[in-house]
């Protein structure tokens, strides 16, 4: 369930991408199948890292294929050189940070001039509709590790080329997804066990393992209306100051 479009990042063999805060490797293992290419997973979290290289795998094995690493690490503090990076992805990460202007800070300098940065955070509205259905102490915004903030994508897009980025293009996704978050906020204390949750749940894994053309066409239409998420593409400027070619 990939949110980032892998070919929208324009990988060539021989390119390093980083996936900051990749959980258990979805888009690592989306990179992976791409020619060549090498790609480093990074996350605090040490079972989503055993995850994320237990998938590698069960993946088709690509005719020439590229590193793939999974490291413990804090997106605060980078454990890599300036310039590493020809591509980065950080998938709904940045709205659980206190700080996300220090790891855009730390993208920027591991990321080489003329990298692709694609960034995708909650959409605003789906988001608001969780956070009003499950408020207050111990609700939907008030988990450990938790989401910390609403992204308007207007805003988040103005301070992200404020950088000294070109933006390049976005799209929705996961619009099937919505209503099973709202299903789950609406019966926040009985999540595990609602009847509507679990059947909802079923259709999501049936979809996600079957790929039917019904549901394919469904999320195609809904992507636009209600998709969950946001993903953002931006090209770093190849010279200080100056917008990318």
């Amino acid at each position: 369930m990939l949110t980032v479009k892998i070919d929208r990042l324009a990988l060539r063999p021989g390119d390093w991408v980083l996936d900051l805060g990749c959980g258990e490797g979805r888009h690592c293992h989306g990179v992976h199948l791409e020619d060549g290419v090498n790609v480093v997973g990074l996350d605090m979290d040490l079972p989503s890292l055993r995850k994320a290289m237990a998938g590698v795998g069960e993946l088709p094995k690509p005719a020439n294929p590229g590193a793939c690493a999974f490291i413990k690490g804090d997106a605060y503090r980078l454990p890599f050189a300036a310039g590493t990076f020809d591509a980065v992805i950080c998938s709904e990460v940045l709205e659980h940070l206190d700080d996300y202007f220090a790891v855009l800070a730390e993208i920027s300098r591991v990321l080489k001039p003329g990298g692709v940065f694609s960034p995708t955070v909650p959409r605003a509205w789906p988001e608001a509709i969780c956070w009003k259905l499950a408020p207050g102490k111990d609700g939907y915004a008030d988990q450990p590790g938790g989401h910390v903030r609403i992204f308007q994508e207007d805003s988040l897009r103005r301070e992200i080329e404020r950088l000294g980025y070109r933006f390049l293009g976005q799209h929705y996704a996961h619009g099937l997804h919505s209503p099973y978050w709202w299903l789950k906020c609406a019966f926040w204390s009985r999540q595990d066990d609602h009847p509507m949750i679990k059947a909802y749940h079923r259709f999501l894994v049936w979809d996600l393992m079957e790929k039917p053309a019904l549901t394919r066409g469904l999320e195609a239409l809904a992507d636009p209306i209600m998709g969950k998420s946001v993903a953002f593409y931006f090209r770093k400027s190849a010279v200080a100051g100056e917008a990318a070619a």
